[in-house]
């Protein structure tokens, strides 16, 4: 009889610029982020979050580290699922920014914790196009260069079941403020095409200019996007633990370590 696994959902606040790479050229944009090839939103593969979890652990338990993650030739006891996208932050002439999800996103939120064996007592709301779910109850929303009818507010047990994936408790705070729900199509369009795009080069360490075909665009996720992924254990023993403790609070995974990006605050299921 196949023993039940151990699962566990980490919540991934981003604390900075994150460029989850591997994804396809597009149009102007050198590097874009990986993307979901059936839906487009962004996200982290299951290898990358692996391997950026693994060189982290290494560095506290090299020995460890091979029969929780394994090796070329055999496969560990930890297995890591792809980073889902579940808020994105977007510009908002309303506010600051607004934290943008959609009934898909909490939809597929909805399976993975009931998989995790955790509480999911929310339903998941229908918002029309051009309308959304959040704060203030009525009114009109400005989202970049697009407007929606705010046709009320976001469901207690959606933000709840939300902010239990936010590590720190200032910024959970602060979500029934700015958690927004749009419809699935009008969240695809700020998935696509809302990101930012910075421009980064490389200068001639003479002239200070920039060098023939140094420049290239890079496309990112921005700071207090939130993401969570699932880790189970194949055959038990307190593996998810270990990770936890080693790792901590704090991991970098994807891309540009080298200035300053990628790093995720973790919230560890307790």
């Amino acid at each position: 009889m196949r023993l039940k696994m151990k699962m566990s959902i980490v919540g991934m606040l981003a604390e900075t610029f994150v460029h989850p790479g591997t994804g396809q050229n597009v149009g102007a944009i050198d590097l874009p982020v990986a993307r979901e090839a059936a839906t487009g939103y962004p996200f982290i593969t299951g290898s990358s979050l692996k391997g950026a979890l693994l060189d982290d652990y290494r560095e506290h338990d090299s020995e460890g580290a091979e029969r929780i993650f394994g090796k070329q030739d055999s496969a560990g006891n930890l297995l890591v699922s792809d980073a889902r996208l579940l808020l994105l932050p977007v510009r908002s002439l309303s506010s600051a920014y607004r934290w943008v999800t959609c009934p898909h996103i909490l939809e597929r939120l909805r399976r993975d914790l009931k998989r995790g064996r955790r509480e999911a007592a929310f339903e998941v709301p229908r918002v029309e196009n051009k309308s959304a779910l959040g704060h203030p109850g009525n009114g009109r929303l400005f989202l970049e260069e697009r407007s929606f009818d705010v046709q009320g507010n976001v469901p207690e047990d959606v933000i709840g079941a939300v902010s239990s994936l936010i590590p720190h408790e200032e910024t959970r705070g602060r979500l029934a403020g700015q958690l927004t729900i749009l419809s699935d199509d009008d969240f695809s369009w700020f998935a696509r095409y809302g990101l930012a795009v910075q421009a980064r080069n490389v200068l001639d360490p003479k002239t200070k200019k920039t060098k023939q075909g140094g420049l290239w665009y890079e496309e990112t996720l921005p700071p207090d996007t939130l993401m969570y992924a699932v880790l189970a254990e194949r055959n038990g023993g307190g593996d998810i633990e270990r990770v936890r403790e080693k790792i901590g609070t704090h991991l970098q995974v994807g891309g540009n370590e080298t200035v300053g990006q990628g790093w995720f605050a973790l919230g560890w299921e307790a």
